[in-house]
């Protein structure tokens, strides 16, 4: 079993022993050697086959790639080093990269690998949750050794392969690169490796590095779980996959961002709690209520979110199914949700934005010229104008002035706020309190709001395609989204004016996570939120701004929505889209603060019986609403509830899935896909990479990369950040919507792939006018 030493002593070591792939020529030497002798380092380097060619000076520091640290990027390495007086200078790079260094410091200098073909680098292990998965990075449209290891590839790839079971055929290009893994693994006996390769003109693989992978995750779970789990996992996706009677398409696909977007809410691996709480309020049976109630296909009875291994997915095909409108002849629904599901395999990369790239949900002002590109794929003339007509009909009765359902979706809101009221200050006893928190919360908070958000859809859309159409100047609709009076405008006028209890009273029920306990409100930690000394909102929202139509403008709008049959005037269409909107952001506000009160009320049910806020965590809200609808033993039955979320969530984080599943194959084998993210603005902003995990001191003329952000995240606009970078998270999010209400250039759901590339960087530009994101220092 072979040990590691320097790099360059590892890499000498394993010359010899490795037959899957070459180790390119090592010279070696001491940083002391160099001091005390360069002349005689530099003519036995020129002595070498190799040594008068191109070459590469590279770092082998003592405390490099070492059992606790790998330093990777710390040291300096000079590439394509030609004659002496290069050679010397790029030695001398190297060796003041150490600063004061150790005695054991060497150089190493090997032979320039010229044009690649492929380059990258592999780990044994995925280094972000110990799951047992071969992770390879690799760009194959380059000539460069190191385009990933320095994050300047523009074409990198990144697959996932299961390490155990079932035989999983990799592509042939990255077969070798495995062969190669599973030797390494023999030869050092040792599971968790981190290697950096090269694929030649001739076809060689080259191993340019090998060093441990340091402070991997170890798996909780007995060993063969994951395995089981990947079993079940496909032969749960192949019964999803199978024709239902109820459903129209043949197949299913499952993403973690279409529509009610879990990715983006709850996190990939949310603890049991946030699940579960997502599950009750939402995705099990009242996003369907909503879709009915506003004329869409009636698909309640199914739930819109698939548990896998801990993971949340959207079922996709009961997605589209319930965006087809209800009056749609049954044949044509049919085939309409066949070419969706067929348009997203086509074009994965849609799968966070199928409601702008995918589907036809409501009337819009451009709406006809989208659906006649159906007429290429099978869909008559007479087809054509059923869909039309019926999405013209849905967005009339909703937009209706009079007696849109909006309204009573406004009226379900201040209920809520009155039963809240009710059931807080009542004597009624904690999981009595939860129980009907909850169950205001879903007839009267998210069933509301999500009427309320289907609405501000269709409101932005008609906002957009007026613009789209030139009836509506760009400018007019900016100055229409600044008059309009949002809770997080609200925010930021009221962190100025109120006092500090007045704003916590106020805003208090907030949290970066709604769903999540382990998230502290703002008014149990705000000092971890808000700097109260400096009584200034950095990006304040310019809510309130007046807005006006002129005569003209509204004759215009008149006639054209006459033109659209859509039995509306200006006036009205725009009372319409102000209410939309606003009431969106509202009712979320409000609906918020029930989830926020059941997370306190469980933390505190929790402590009462001698659990910590984060064994609460792995609670199942079904065990709460048990423990009001039977007898039982409460301590006992929040013990178990605990051990099963706990060991579900070790499941979760062994598990490795692609953000969308197409065939149950998947679930062992899959390649992540760059997103297209969504820029907003057009404006450019340059800054250091800050996560939230920062001092919040730090965050000012920042590039700020957050995962996913819900409502409760709206405090880092008062610390004036230059802008936004997030991983989840589609055009129409809240934090899209807020970064053009402040004007701040923003990249929405950026993916997995660009994200870590991006995250990973020192200092960043984001130029949204031009769609890109540029690394100017890694």
């Amino acid at each position: 079993m072979m040990r590691f030493g320097t790099k360059a002593e590892t890499l000498e070591r394993l010359a010899p022993l490795v037959k899957t792939a070459l180790v390119l020529p090592v010279f070696r030497f001491l940083v002391r050697e160099w001091k005390s002798d360069r002349a005689g380092v530099v003519r036995k380097i020129q002595r070498e086959k190799w040594g008068v060619g191109a070459v590469i000076v590279r770092s082998s520091a003592s405390s490099e790639d070492t059992e606790a640290a790998s330093a990777a990027g710390r040291y300096a390495s000079v590439l394509n080093v030609s004659g002496t007086e290069e050679l010397i200078k790029a030695i001398d790079v190297v060796v003041a990269s150490y600063g004061r260094g150790s005695g054991r410091d060497e150089v190493l200098v090997q032979p320039m690998l010229g044009r690649v073909t492929m380059s990258g680098v592999a780990f044994s292990r995925d280094p972000s949750t110990g799951g047992e998965y071969y992770v390879v990075n690799y760009d194959d449209k380059t000539n460069s050794t190191s385009s990933v290891t320095s994050g300047t590839s523009s074409d990198l790839k990144t697959l996932y392969i299961y390490k155990h079971g079932a035989d999983v055929h990799a592509p042939r290009h990255i077969a070798g690169v495995l062969d190669l893994m599973k030797e390494l693994e023999s030869i050092f006996g040792r599971d968790a490796l981190d290697i950096e390769f090269a694929v030649g003109e001739d076809s060689v693989l080259y191993l340019l590095q090998v060093r441990p992978l340091v402070n991997v995750r170890k798996s909780e779970l007995p060993k063969g779980d994951v395995h089981n789990a990947l079993v079940m996992l496909e032969d749960k996706i192949h019964v999803l996959n199978q024709p239902h009677p109820h459903l129209f398409g043949e197949y299913t696909i499952l993403g973690v961002m279409p529509d009610w977007n879990p990715a983006e809410m709850i996190g990939i691996r949310p603890k049991p709690l946030a699940m579960s709480l997502y599950r009750e309020l939402v995705t099990d049976s009242i996003w369907a209520h909503q879709r009915e109630a506003y004329g869409y296909r009636d698909v309640r009875g199914f739930p819109l979110l698939i548990d896998l291994a801990g993971v949340p997915y959207i079922d996709v095909r009961v997605d589209f199914n319930s965006f087809i409108p209800a009056t749609l002849h049954a044949k044509i629904a049919a085939k309409l949700t066949q070419y969706y599901l067929d348009k997203l395999r086509e074009h994965p990369e849609s799968h966070d934005k199928v409601e702008f790239d995918i589907l036809f949900t409501c009337y819009t002002f451009n709406i006809e010229e989208s659906i006649s590109t159906l007429g290429k794929h099978g869909f008559s003339m007479k087809e054509r104008r059923e869909i039309l007509e019926s999405l013209r009909k849905l967005t009339r009765t909703i937009i209706d002035e009079k007696g849109g359902i909006w309204k009573k979706d406004r009226e379900k809101i201040v209920e809520l706020e009155r039963r809240q009221a009710t059931v807080s200050s009542s004597p009624l006893d904690p999981i009595t309190k939860i129980f009907w928190l909850l169950e205001d919360c879903k007839w009267y908070g998210t069933l509301p709001f999500a009427g309320l958000a289907r609405s501000a859809f269709i409101a932005t859309q008609m906002m957009r395609t007026l613009v789209a159409s030139h009836i509506v100047s760009a400018d007019e609709y900016a100055l229409f989204m600044q008059s309009l009076d949002l809770i997080s405008s609200r925010i930021g006028r009221d962190f100025d004016d109120l006092s500090k209890e007045e704003f916590l009273k106020r805003y208090g029920h907030l949290r970066p996570g709604t769903y999540d306990i382990l998230s502290p409100r703002y008014d149990e930690a705000s000092e971890l939120y808000f700097t109260w000394g400096s009584k200034k909102s950095v990006h304040k929202a310019t809510g309130g701004k007046k807005f006006l139509l002129s005569k003209e403008k509204s004759a215009k709008i008149n006639k054209y929505l006459k033109e659209h049959k859509l039995d509306q005037d200006a006036r009205g269409l725009f009372y319409f889209i102000k209410n939309a909107i606003e009431l969106r952001e509202y009712s979320k506000f409000v609906f918020t603060r029930s989830v926020s009160e059941v997370l306190r009320l469980i933390r505190d049910l929790g402590e009462q019986h001698g659990f910590s806020p984060e064994e609460c965590s792995y609670l199942d809200i079904a065990c709460l609403k048990n423990l009001y609808a039977a007898s039982g033993h409460c301590e006992e039955e929040l013990r178990e509830c605990i051990e099963r979320g706990r060991r579900r969530h070790a499941l979760a984080r062994s598990v490795v899935l692609p953000p969308i599943l197409f065939d149950p194959s998947e679930v062992r084998m899959f390649a992540l896909m760059e997103s297209q993210p969504n820029f907003i603005t057009l404006k450019s902003a340059s800054g250091p990479v800050v996560s939230v995990r920062h001092e919040k001191d730090l965050l000012k003329n920042s590039i700020l990369f957050i995962e996913s952000a819900d409502p409760g995240y709206d405090w880092v606009f008062h610390h004036g950040i230059a802008g936004l970078v997030t991983m989840y998270g589609g055009a129409n999010s809240h934090m899209a919507i807020r970064a053009a209400e402040l004007g701040l250039p923003s990249v929405i759901g950026a993916g997995e792939v660009l994200y870590t590339k991006w995250s990973g960087a020192r200092y960043v530009e984001v130029d949204c006018a031009n769609k890109q994101l540029r690394i100017l220092e890694s």
